[in-house]
């Protein structure tokens, strides 16, 4: 684990306040979790490695999916990867468009040095990484032609790292940008960067000049991603990783959409091998992998990534990566590593008053508020509990052990139906998705 700082420590406790999976310093309460986290390094060993893999976290509400998610981007960004966290979603992601994937994919690209929109200091990065080449090989960064000379390697480049299959319009934009930057024209290089990652919001006049008419199209986004992914190796990081988060989101699409989107999953699943150093993450619940309108309905994806398990063990490494239900001691062991990590103005109180004795009690009582569905409970314990150290941190005479009450929060559909003892429906009538290409 890294030293943490004072910002990311507030960002932890701003996060858990509001209900929310921080995006980074998770790794300072991971507990519990070393073996699925192993399986998730030696995906990133593969990746770095050259293949191009893919991994899908299964489990159920409160299992920690986007927790797994992130804390596995945080490893890669430390391992030298470039990554992008995208959530599915109803309103701003239609997932059965591959452009609107793009998109989200390059808004929320990622490095260890720009936590997002980084596709331009990753390329400003790859063409530092060429001049030093050129002027390593003898070349004067002083002549006249030193520009030229880098814009054909450039161009040599592109064309050798992506065995030609990167779109021609992809390599005029690339060249137009450096050309742009040379001349000190950094707002239309801007525009041209912008139009890279998807946006359809780019002005004429750089679209012109790049030799560019349309935008990115759903059936050309993937060949976009692997000119990037080529780009993001070339300056000098390991590869990429995408996560994919709430891909159940997907069941609750028309049943057009649905199909079409198991389907975009299951081309990503089929052409993963052929992105060396790209690793996807996706998670989703397991109605989301085993009911028909989710991945068994749709035969190519399910037989290629059925999740198998022999009585009680699964192994970590096939496609799906289970994660199991909290359960009490795993808990306590959070509460504990947080309350270590709070920026407490009284150590001595939040120590004495904050106890393990407390910890407890409160297990107990959330626990018991979702009739005992330890699941279900981890995102209510990590609000209630950081309420908690927040009182005794700002009240001298607070005492949680004879002022707490159970009161819960903001109730998502899952917590409501588990306070309630009622189980999700889904409707079974629905037929399966037909397999097609759609991108």
């Amino acid at each position: 684990m890294t030293a943490m700082t004072h910002r990311d420590i507030q960002h932890v406790f701003e996060s858990l306040r509001k209900g929310l999976v921080p995006e980074r310093g998770i790794d300072a309460f991971a507990v519990g979790i070393e073996k699925l986290r192993g399986e998730m390094e030696r995906q990133l060993d593969l990746a770095k490695n050259g293949e191009g893999t893919i991994k899908f976290l299964r489990g159920g509400y409160g299992c920690g999916k986007t927790f797994m998610a992130r804390l596995a981007l945080l490893d890669a960004q430390e391992k030298g990867f470039a990554t992008s966290f995208v959530v599915v979603s109803d309103n701003d992601l239609r997932f059965h468009r591959f452009d609107d994937v793009y998109r989200k994919v390059m808004i929320e690209l990622g490095t260890n040095v720009c936590p997002r929109g980084a596709m331009g200091d990753i390329l400003d990065r790859w063409i530092a990484r060429v001049e030093d080449a050129l002027i390593a090989a003898g070349e004067d960064e002083d002549a006249d032609d030193f520009d030229q000379k880098v814009r054909k390697r450039i161009d040599e480049d592109l064309a050798s790292l992506t065995g030609g299959q990167a779109p021609q319009d992809f390599v005029r934009v690339v060249q137009t940008i450096f050309d742009l930057k040379q001349e000190g024209n950094v707002a239309e290089a801007g525009s041209l960067i912008s139009w890279l990652c998807g946006s359809g919001n780019v002005a004429a006049s750089a679209k012109k000049r790049a030799g560019i008419k349309g935008d990115i199209t759903s059936r050309d986004a993937l060949d976009y991603l692997r000119g990037v992914l080529e780009i993001v190796k070339a300056a000098g990081y390991k590869g990429l990783v995408i996560a994919i988060d709430e891909a159940e989101t997907i069941l609750r699409m028309r049943k057009d959409s649905r199909h079409k989107s198991l389907n975009g999953i299951r081309q990503i699943a089929d052409a993963a091998g052929s992105y060396p150093g790209l690793l996807w993450v996706f998670t989703g619940t397991p109605e989301f992998f085993d009911t028909r309108q989710g991945v068994a309905g749709l035969a190519p994806l399910h037989d290629r990534i059925q999740f198998m398990k022999q009585g009680r063990f699964a192994s970590l490494r096939q496609a799906q990566l289970e994660l199991t239900p909290f359960d009490e001691d795993r808990l306590r062991s959070v509460a504990v590593k947080l309350r270590e990590l709070y920026p407490a103005q009284d150590r001595g109180a939040i120590e004495s008053k904050v106890s393990v004795e407390f910890i407890d009690r409160l297990v107990a009582e959330v626990t018991k508020g979702f009739r005992g569905d330890v699941g279900v409970v981890p995102r209510q314990f990590l609000r209630q509990f950081v309420t908690q150290l927040d009182l005794v941190d700002e009240n001298d005479d607070y005492d949680p052990m004879t002022e707490y009450g159970f009161e819960p929060q903001e109730l998502s559909a899952e917590e409501q139906l588990a306070m309630s003892g009622s189980n999700l429906e889904m409707d079974e009538d629905d037929a399966p998705a037909v397999a097609e290409d759609i991108w």
